[in-house]
């Protein structure tokens, strides 16, 4: 849906002002927007979920470990849709104030894309490299975006995100490398184009939530806090008339539902001037492992999906 149209509406729980900055911007950061019970809730269900993930010593489909992971010392980098994992998880995404967010600046129908963890563990948890989403998993219109919620204070040390104001509006990159292989990220020469010193970095107390917009550039640092991890929690959700015209990386049983409204009669269409991604059904892990190169499986799964697309 259109801003024009989505701003036809009247808001549930946003300032008119703060849709229309993110219109302009791509991207919208407010402080403490959930409250303490939520994320009481969603902090307990997270760590029984770290408790589970020290009897593995390597990656699957729901947890992707750094490669220092032990049971001793668990080590995550994601937990792949958490919807799918405790329906606490499915509850707040479909119906809470991040839905009434996603509403605001989708329009009233709207639907669920995909949810994951990102943990970014203490003691040098990894970078995400500059990036956009859509080219992810491309749509057949831009109304998508990404709500995420810090369970922790985030500063500076911790790794907060960070966005290019206004990139939205600007050009999609190719997300390959020159081996023609998907790394998931801007390369060098690329990012000489961005005016990376007007990076906007998201930091705040637990409760704050980030939006941003599927084609804003953004990223993050690495967590070099000595013991505090950053658990941000992301939901994607889309214009119900936004159809994926690409398989989703990770598939979940909740996605494509209508969580507010009603499904749409007609798909709208936005031009896609970017090279569609690789057949995710060779296997995907998460885009730590592809940006970072350090996952064997995620990399030999990425050349196997490059070959069968080729």
């Amino acid at each position: 849906m259109k801003p024009d149209k989505v701003l036809a509406h009247s808001p549930k729980i946003l300032d008119q002002s703060e849709r229309e900055c993110f219109f302009e911007t791509g991207y919208l950061f407010k402080e403490r927007f959930v409250n303490d019970g939520w994320l009481s809730d969603l902090r307990e269900v997270t760590e029984r979920l770290i408790e589970e993930s020290r009897s593995l010593s390597k990656s699957n489909k729901k947890f992707d470990l750094e490669p220092e992971h032990t049971a001793e010392s668990p080590k995550l980098r994601r937990l792949t849709q958490p919807v799918d994992h405790d329906p606490l998880f499915w509850e707040f995404t479909s119906n809470s104030v991040i839905t009434d967010l996603a509403e605001d600046l989708l329009g009233p129908n709207i639907k669920f894309h995909h949810s994951k963890l990102n943990f970014k563990w203490f003691g040098g948890g990894e970078e995400v490299k500059w990036h956009q989403d859509i080219q992810f998993w491309p749509h057949t219109n831009f109304s998508v975006v990404t709500i995420g919620v810090y369970l922790d204070d985030v500063d500076d040390m911790t790794g907060p995100m960070g966005v290019i104001p206004g990139s939205h509006k600007g050009e999609l990159f190719d997300q390959y490398n020159r081996e023609n292989q998907w790394v998931g990220c801007l390369s060098d020469e690329d990012l000489q184009k961005i005016e990376l010193d007007n990076a906007v970095y998201m930091k705040g107390p637990a409760g704050s939530v980030t939006v941003h917009h599927c084609r804003a550039l953004h990223g993050s640092m690495a967590n070099n806090h000595p013991s505090k991890a950053r658990p941000l929690l992301l939901n994607a959700f889309s214009s119900a008339d936004a159809l994926p015209i690409t398989p989703n990386p990770t598939p979940s049983s909740h996605n494509g539902t209508i969580v507010r409204g009603e499904a749409a009669r007609y798909a709208e269409f936005d031009p896609f001037p970017a090279r569609l991604p690789p057949d995710w059904s060779g296997g995907y892990s998460s885009i730590f492992a592809l940006q970072q190169a350090d996952d064997e499986k995620a990399t030999s799964a990425t050349e196997r999906s490059i070959l069968v697309s080729q």
